[in-house]
């Protein structure tokens, strides 16, 4: 039994470890920003391969307590690195720390990459080259107040790359943010699903991926592949039963849109590099101006906020109509809005029913989720109990 830890966007720890739990992980633990859990390499492959939400898939390969710089090298030139992997791959360190002691973690890698450099010379007289943009290998070291873990990354680059990406547009969501996004809103087809400010289309492209049941990471190589205990036999058995189970593509009920023609054509390429492009609907219309494509259904949506919307002026016009178009014409529908801007439970005038921290990247966002009943869903005076939890979550941000 191996110990893994998969990294993820800080707020789907939870999505992650139901995705693990269904792949039969055991001893499932999510922390704040991933999960570990235990499994044989098959499952390690497994969740490279399906994990929609995951950043990376770490191995365990050695942990051990430390007081000083010096014992993490000892620590580190303790472990089999020759038998791990090839004297031919490229290798990058990458350390990361909580509460460690230790003054400089530049420091602490570079003793990292001496010491596995040292456990190659003592096997094979020669060390690995170090390449830390494209390495063949990445190792990963942790440290706690007073233990420092060490892995072997068996993704690669990370699995937010799908491969299908060609056209990034301004800012995109990663796909297992989006991925995690559509998880949280409970959509599944035949729901109709509506992205009415789509830029590239990446929740357009994840939403027609979980509909199609295509495993997230199909089109891509992996870490593991290059690894000694690589088993290219599982390794292929897994993956050509996630393609037999790919269903074929067909329209989906599954609606992307945005005022711009030249972000729509980005979009469309982006579906077409994922061979999607016939089951998602794209239109050319401001959201503002447009009728939802059926009575009801769920849209989520990641508008424009701060820089990007070119300041608080248009911030301030903008959210409030966003509001009304909702209210006056996706009656029966549910609405998630993904944004950094604390500010919108006021500027858009409606009451959000769930509100749920995520982060895009270092930046700390909210899920907004606006249950659109007729009639029902502007705010009134005086300020309820809601609004003022709202105020207050808007003053700690």
């Amino acid at each position: 039994m191996e110990k893994f830890f998969a990294t993820c966007p800080r707020g789907l720890e939870q999505v992650l470890a139901a995705e693990l739990a269904a792949l039969k992980a055991r001893d499932i633990k999510p922390v704040d920003g991933g999960a570990a859990f235990a499994g044989d390499l098959a499952l390690c492959y497994a969740a490279n391969l399906e994990s929609r939400v995951a950043s990376r898939v770490l191995w365990q390969v050695g942990q051990a307590r430390y007081r000083t710089e010096h014992d993490i090298f000892d620590a580190a030139r303790a472990l089999p690195w020759a038998r791990l992997f090839d004297l031919g791959r490229t290798i990058r360190v990458n350390v990361s720390a909580i509460k460690s002691p230790v003054k400089s973690l530049d420091f602490v890698t570079l003793r990292v990459k001496d010491a596995v450099c040292d456990v190659f010379r003592a096997a094979h007289g020669k060390r690995p080259d170090v390449d830390t943009e494209s390495p063949g290998v990445r190792i990963h070291a942790f440290l706690t107040r007073e233990e420092v873990t060490f892995y072997l990354d068996t993704s690669g680059e990370a699995l937010f790359k799908r491969g299908w990406r060609t056209a990034g547009g301004e800012a995109p969501l990663r796909e297992n943010l989006a991925a995690g996004i559509l998880r949280l809103t409970g959509w599944a087809a035949p729901t109709p699903l509506l992205d009415p400010m789509c830029g590239s289309g990446t929740l357009l492209v994840e939403a027609a991926m979980m509909a199609l049941d295509v495993a997230p990471g199909l089109g891509r190589p992996f870490g593991f592949e290059k690894l000694a205990n690589f088993d290219a036999d599982r390794w292929r058995a897994l993956r050509d039963k996630a393609r037999a189970r790919r269903r074929a593509v067909a329209a989906l009920p599954i609606y992307g849109s945005d005022k711009s023609g030249t972000i729509l054509a980005g979009a469309r390429e982006n579906l077409t590099a994922a061979g999607l492009s016939e089951a998602v609907q794209l239109k050319q219309m401001d959201v503002l101006d447009g009728r939802p494509p059926a009575a009801s259904g769920i849209a989520v949506m990641n508008p424009p906020y701060g820089e990007r919307l070119g300041g608080e002026e248009e911030l301030a016009a903008f959210y409030p109509k966003l509001g009304d178009a909702l209210k006056q014409r996706y009656a029966g529908w549910t609405a998630y809005i993904l944004s950094a801007d604390m500010q919108l439970p006021k500027l858009i005038g409606l009451r959000a029913s769930r509100r749920t921290p995520l982060y895009n990247g270092a930046l700390e966002c909210r899920l907004f989720e606006y249950r659109l009943v007729a009639g029902s869903m502007r705010k009134s005076k005086p300020l309820t109990a809601e609004d003022a939890e709202d105020a207050e979550e808007t003053g700690k941000s």
